[in-house]
């Protein structure tokens, strides 16, 4: 049973590949960090479809692991198996005559998958794949109410807070603006 507040996260692998450990310099590793933690001491959910957790598996740092870990015995992490939206990854690639972007927003659409079956919302670092989305998000509507948060945006976007407050669905954050 979630709570209120409670929201399932779509966590794209770079956040875990980026996290650092308590000895980490780099202000990305430890914004990564210090976002997932918050995410675990918060009653947040974190969503792994079978794409995302083998992705993880490749790519994660040994922070990343040891908090997957235990995210897992808080029973904090979700399972899901979304089904394959062809026509709507179809519509999204077609947005686009560039090769290279369409090949990054296919890449990238198990993100979107995963979290238009939960509470839509993606946490990723990747701004240009983000740019891609927010440009589709023009001409396809169904993606247009997927919040996308980058925890490496600590000004501009103030993650931390923003999962303190509930990791609320506000509209400067959507695809769509």
């Amino acid at each position: 049973m979630r709570s209120r507040d409670s929201k399932r996260l779509v966590i794209d692998t770079d956040v875990a590949q980026a996290s650092g450990d308590e000895d980490a310099t780099d202000p990305r590793a430890i914004h990564c960090r210090d976002f997932l933690k918050e995410v675990r001491s918060q009653n947040h959910r974190v969503v792994m479809t079978r794409k995302i957790s083998d992705e993880w598996k490749r790519h994660r740092s040994g922070f990343a692991h040891e908090w997957k870990v235990s995210m897992y015995a808080r029973r904090k992490i979700d399972r899901i198996n979304p089904p394959e939206h062809v026509e709507l990854q179809d519509k999204v690639t077609n947005t686009t005559n560039n090769e290279n972007e369409i090949e990054a927003l296919r890449k990238d659409f198990h993100l979107l998958q995963a979290a238009l079956v939960t509470d839509q919302t993606i946490i990723s670092l990747d701004e240009t794949v983000r740019g891609l989305f927010k440009r589709a998000s023009q001409q396809v509507g169904e993606i247009r109410d997927i919040i996308w948060v980058n925890p490496d945006r600590t000004t501009e976007e103030q993650p931390i807070t923003w999962l303190q407050n509930g990791a609320p669905s506000e509209a400067h954050r959507r695809l769509s603006t």
